[in-house]
C-alpha cells in the first residue's frame, strides 16, 4: 500500500465528529455518486469534511457533473436547452420537495440543513446555458465575469455553506476562489476547448497584444499567446491572493477544504506558467504525492 493509498484509507474512513454520524436514507443517493467525484481535483478536499458535509459535497459535484456533461456534450442546441430546462424543473421540485431525479434526491438534506439557496443552483445552470446555446469565442471581460459568476462562484457560495461559513468573509472566498479557479482551468484547457471551438480568453486582452481574431485555432497559434496567457494567469494569481485573505479572516477548521483546493489550484497556475504557451497539447497535472503535502500542510496541520 502506498503513502497515497494509506491517506486515503486513513481519512475515508475517519468517523464524522457531529451528532447523527452515518448515512441516512437520503444520504443512499449521494454514497452512489462518489465514484463520479473521486477522479476530479477536489475530491482529497472534500475528504477532510465531516461524514454529512462530505455526502452534500459529493451530491453538489454530481449536479454540476450532469450539466456540464449536457453543455459539453454532442446532442444538438436545441436538445441541450430541454435537458438544461428539465434541469431547472427538478431543482423546483428538489424546493418543493419532491426531487424525482438520484442527484437531487441526494442534494434534498444538505438544502435543508445548509441553507442551500435555489438561485445558485439556477445560477449554474444559466451558465452551461450560455456554453451550450453558443460557442463562446473570446467573450469581453463584463462577460467572463458573469460566465465566471454563474458556473464557478455560485458554485462556491453552495460550497462555502456546506463548509459551514455563513460569513461576508465566507462570500468573498467564494466570489475569489471561484474566479481564480475557472481562470485557471480555462488556462489549462486552451486546446480542449478550442477542439470544441471555444476560446474564453477575454477580448480586451486578446486585443492588447495585437490579436482580433475570435477563431480559436487561429489564435491559439499565434506568438502574441504566451503574453494573453500570462496576463490573464496574473488576474487569476490577484483572485487567489484575494481569496486567500479572505480565507484567513474565517474559522480555520471550516476552511481546510477551500485552502486546499486553493493551495492545489494555485500549484497548477504556476506548473502551467512554467511549461509555457508553445505545446497546449502537454498535459499539466499535479502529482499526487505533491497534492498529498499540499493536504497535509494546508487541511490537516494544526487539527
Amino acid at each position: 500500500m502506498t503513502t497515497v493509498e494509506r491517506f486515503d484509507k486513513l481519512i475515508l474512513e475517519r468517523p464524522d465528529s457531529s451528532a447523527g454520524v452515518g448515512p441516512s436514507d437520503n444520504q443512499d443517493n449521494a454514497i452512489a455518486l462518489r465514484p463520479r467525484a473521486a477522479g476530479s481535483s477536489f475530491f482529497w478536499a472534500m475528504q477532510l469534511l465531516p461524514y454529512q458535509r462530505r455526502e452534500a459535497m459529493y451530491a453538489l459535484y454530481s449536479f454540476c457533473r450532469e450539466v456540464d456533461d449536457i453543455a459539453d456534450g454532442d446532442a444538438p442546441r436545441s436538445l441541450k436547452d430541454v435537458l438544461l430546462s428539465d434541469w431547472r424543473s427538478e431543482i423546483a421540485l428538489l424546493y418543493a420537495g419532491s426531487p424525482q431525479h438520484e442527484v437531487t434526491r441526494a442534494l434534498k438534506e444538505a438544502v435543508h440543513l445548509y441553507g442551500l439557496e435555489c438561485s445558485d443552483f439556477l445560477a449554474i445552470i444559466d451558465g452551461m446555458a450560455m456554453d451550450a446555446r453558443t460557442d463562446i469565442r473570446a467573450p469581453t471581460l463584463v462577460d467572463l465575469d458573469l460566465y465566471c459568476e454563474r458556473v464557478a462562484v455560485a458554485v462556491g457560495r453552495l460550497s462555502v455553506r456546506i463548509f459551514g461559513e455563513e460569513s461576508p468573509a465566507g462570500e468573498r472566498v467564494a466570489a475569489e476562489l471561484g474566479r481564480a479557479l475557472q481562470l485557471t482551468n480555462i488556462l489549462r484547457d486552451l486546446a480542449e476547448d478550442g477542439r470544441r471551438h471555444r476560446l474564453y480568453l477575454p477580448r480586451e486582452v486578446l486585443q492588447a497584444h495585437g490579436i482580433f481574431a475570435t477563431t480559436a485555432s487561429w489564435v491559439l497559434a499565434q506568438p502574441a499567446l504566451a503574453d494573453v496567457c500570462r496576463d490573464v494567469a496574473r488576474l487569476a494569481e490577484g483572485h487567489f491572493a484575494a481569496a486567500a485573505e479572505a480565507i484567513a479572516a474565517c474559522p480555520r477548521h471550516k476552511m481546510r477544504p477551500a485552502a486546499v483546493i486553493l493551495a492545489v489550484y494555485r500549484a497548477l497556475l504556476r506548473e502551467l506558467l512554467a511549461r509555457g504557451w508553445r505545446h497546449l497539447e502537454e498535459p499539466v497535472r499535479i502529482p499526487a504525492w505533491r497534492k498529498l503535502a499540499l493536504v497535509l500542510h494546508h487541511g490537516l496541520a494544526g487539527r
